[in-house]
């Protein structure tokens, strides 16, 4: 007899290990940079609007977020932003990409549970090299079956992955942190969506809760396993 839930996805960032902590450090440290040119709120609205802009151009990761650091330096000094500035930006860029990856409770343990019984699918955005490297850095690649690094997260996106694994949509399960792109598009595409709340959440990453029945929230990732093995 088949497993109704047969493939679980799993966000990465945020998910199982941390990232959006350095995107604030690195922030602060931005605001730190341009205190003689603009406030820190000032220059956080600026840079979340250079942002936003610059999505469809950059997508989503660290690099973007380095780009439209330097473009909103740029514009908050009219031009004359000092060249060690956009050194230091660059630098703080590149100790991003390099920082140690960091796991998240319970998500070794989680991914561990599932790996034997059910098809595992990463599902994350971002920059291709950076996201395999750390895929690679936290130990966990070895237990999933696919990894998907996507340009955006929407209910074609997911309908196109689950499609091809078992048991297609309906039979899948999504595991995020984000509402917006973890959680409300798996569902939209016909499968699960489990909200696994962080601390730290991006701004355009928020998002409200589905009032739908294939909407789970968790404390945590130590009370999954149990989660799929309830709903079979």
């Amino acid at each position: 007899m088949h497993r109704k839930l047969q493939t679980i996805g799993f966000d990465a960032d945020d998910t199982l290990w941390h990232n959006e902590r350095f995107f604030k450090l690195t922030q602060q440290r931005f605001a730190d940079l341009l205190a003689e040119h603009a406030d820190a709120e000032h220059l956080g609205d600026r840079l979340l609007e250079a942002e936003r802009r610059n999505l469809g151009h950059y997508g989503f990761g660290v690099k973007g977020f380095v780009l439209s650091m330097i473009e909103t330096a740029i514009e908050v000094t009219e031009g004359r932003v000092p060249g060690d500035v956009i050194g230091e930006i660059l630098k703080a860029g590149q100790e991003m990409l390099d920082h140690p990856i960091e796991l998240l409770p319970h998500a070794r343990e989680a991914v561990e549970a599932l790996a034997d019984g059910h098809h595992l699918v990463l599902i994350t955005k971002g920059d291709l090299l950076h996201q395999e490297r750390k895929l690679a850095q936290s130990g966990l690649g070895e237990l999933f079956d696919a990894v998907e690094i996507v340009s955006d997260k929407r209910p074609d996106t997911y309908a196109r992955i689950f499609g091809g694994c078992p048991g297609g949509a309906a039979g899948a399960m999504m595991v995020g942190n984000s509402l917006k792109s973890d959680i409300r598009p798996a569902i939209e595409a016909g499968g699960w969506g489990v909200y696994v709340p962080h601390d730290l959440m991006w701004t355009l990453e928020l998002a409200e809760k589905p009032q739908h029945p294939r909407f789970v929230e968790l404390p945590d990732l130590g009370a999954l396993p149990e989660l799929v093995t309830r709903l079979g």
